[in-house]
């Protein structure tokens, strides 16, 4: 089961304090700070959690696996996401 953006609001309205309508604001602000970020391929950086950045992919020759006819993949950004260390530690369950 994921942990949906429904789900957050509803765990900061109820760690918060805050209402129900200013936990989805605060939520939706932060996501659309971390989406503007990400559009201008600035890092994120949350210490404790990892660090969000936007590689660029070149070009490349693939193959479509069921046609198995070659073809060019365009060049495009990703986001990729490293987890901080004291993250990396609790998953793993040693913290």
């Amino acid at each position: 089961m994921a942990l949906t953006k429904e789900k957050v609001i509803q765990n900061v309205n109820e760690s918060s304090g805050l209402s129900k309508s200013e936990a989805r604001a605060a939520v939706e602000k932060v996501l659309e700070i971390m989406k503007e970020a990400l559009a201008i391929e600035e890092d994120i950086l949350i210490s404790g959690f990892g660090k969000f950045s936007v590689r660029r992919k070149n070009a490349r020759r693939g193959r479509n696996p069921q046609t198995r006819s070659d073809l060019i993949l365009r060049a495009r950004k990703v986001v990729i996401f490293k987890t901080s260390g004291i993250l990396r530690t609790k998953i793993n369950g040693h913290g």
